[in-house]
């Protein structure tokens, strides 16, 4: 069969992301199937028609199946807030107009919200959990059956799909340095990205990682992950970001990565996500000699209180201690902050502000709102304090209301403490500083770019 996969992810800022889940389902559906990838990046500005608009690509190769991929529902901002489902409900649209091709939706904000999205796109068909899962999907209509039942296929009728067990096969990846979508990353920054390991063993109250790939670690052969890691090298790629939840989740699995990458001769900087516990003896230098150049941690709060509430796998001494190690070993490090969940007050307020001033030479990335997904821990706190209805539709997004403070005071508050401070960004940054890294990847420079604003 003909399929067409389509990474339809809109949001720019603070930089484009490369759709590596495609290249994961590309190689899924390869050989049995003609298979296609397109970006809504990387159309070369024609947008839907013209001679490589996306319209005419569709028309032009006819695929009997499309396959969109939605990364995320909106950006869990709450003072900018913007949401793109409606631009995939256009979307679908222009596609129904112009082929016939069935149209399956994927990606980790269609999973979180399935039934919703499949009903107000009226697309045909959906993936729930990771995509390579399109294959029993595709197999089945191709051999004429009803691919109703299958682990992770989700069709228009459900009204409640059960979430299907991790993928249970090898996780293989398609990279094609010849894609015309690639160059649109290599002008914008020249990042690509690399997996290391799938599913994540924390439990924090707003994340929806475990639900979208597990609780369980899947981990990639350090030798194959830097052999990916040349191929994208050798395609051009100035910079590698590891897409895993927590790199050093496991720390002996990272450190052998990181030491793969060392002997297979990579030469480009990478960076990643980093949880801040105690690392073990020379980590982050061994990291450093390998290449690693930009550590961002997930810390969300420096009050012990809220931690504890968050469900995080540390306290404020371990973030202490763990920047101090990244900071000692030559690395850029930026913290993410998320301000005004379960435990959050007045006081606990103060105290993550107050400590800030610990962390030197970093930059911070504040969000000021907890946005609440199903299949959450914090789901659950919002549903029994009240807040939300077991059967509200959350696609618009709603943010979780501490009873200590009010989301309102958080935002005034940190406003007036990020002031004057360029290394406290409030949110993403906004198309203000996705204006600015546009002009810098203009200009030459390479990689995330955010330790420019460290001070």
């Amino acid at each position: 069969m003909k399929i067409l996969l389509i990474s339809a992810n809109y949001l720019k800022a603070p930089y484009p992301v490369y759709p590596i889940g495609l290249d994961y389902v590309a190689q899924a559906l390869s050989p049995a199937h003609e298979v296609r990838v397109v970006d809504v990046h990387g159309v070369d500005g024609s947008g839907w028609s013209g001679p490589d608009g996306l319209g005419e690509q569709i028309q032009g190769f006819g695929p009997e199946i499309v396959g969109l991929s939605l990364r995320n529902a909106d950006n869990t901002d709450i003072t900018g807030p913007a949401g793109f489902v409606a631009p995939y409900r256009d979307l679908v649209q222009k596609i129904q107009g112009i082929s016939d091709a069935r149209i399956v939706l994927g990606g980790s904000g269609f999973a979180i919200f399935p039934r919703e999205m499949l009903a107000f796109t009226r697309a045909d068909y959906g993936i729930i959990g990771e995509g390579e899962r399109i294959r029993g999907l595709v197999d089945a209509l191709q051999e004429g059956n009803d691919p109703g039942g299958l682990p992770g296929v989700i069709c228009r009728e459900e009204v409640n799909p059960a979430p299907p067990e991790p993928w249970p096969h090898s996780f293989e990846r398609r990279f094609d340095p010849d894609a015309p979508h690639l160059r649109y990353y290599l002008k914008k920054g020249g990042m690509l990205n690399l997996q290391s390991k799938r599913g994540c063993p924390f439990r924090c109250v707003y994340c929806t990682y475990p639900y979208l790939e597990g609780r369980g670690m899947r981990r990639i052969d350090p030798e194959k992950a830097a052999q990916t890691a040349i191929e994208l090298e050798r395609a051009g790629a100035k910079y590698l970001f590891i897409t895993d939840s927590a790199f050093n989740a496991d720390y002996e699995h990272s450190a052998a990565v990181a030491a793969a990458f060392q002997k297979a001769g990579l030469s480009i900087p990478w960076g990643g996500f980093f949880t801040p516990t105690a690392p073990p003896e020379d980590y982050y230098p061994k990291l450093a000699d390998a290449g690693l150049t930009h550590v961002e941690f997930g810390t969300e709060s420096l009050s012990d209180q809220v931690l504890s509430a968050y469900r995080k796998p540390f306290q404020r001494a371990q973030v202490f201690g763990a920047h101090k190690s990244a900071v000692d070993a030559g690395l850029h490090t930026a913290h993410y902050l998320l301000l005004g969940g379960p435990g959050e007050d007045g006081e606990t307020l103060s105290e993550t502000l107050s400590h800030v001033d610990k962390l030197p030479k970093t930059v911070l990335f504040v969000f000021c709102g907890m946005r609440i997904y199903p299949h959450t821990a914090l789901y659950e706190i919002a549903v029994r304090e009240g807040q939300i209805s077991p059967v509200e539709n959350l696609l618009t997004p709603v943010f979780y209301r501490p009873p200590g403070i009010e989301p309102e005071a958080v935002i005034e508050r940190v406003r007036r403490w990020a002031q004057g401070h360029p290394n406290r960004v409030i949110g993403g940054g906004g198309e203000e500083t996705a204006g600015i890294l546009d002009t810098m990847y203009e200009r030459g420079y390479t990689g995330p770019l955010w330790e420019h604003l460290i001070r």
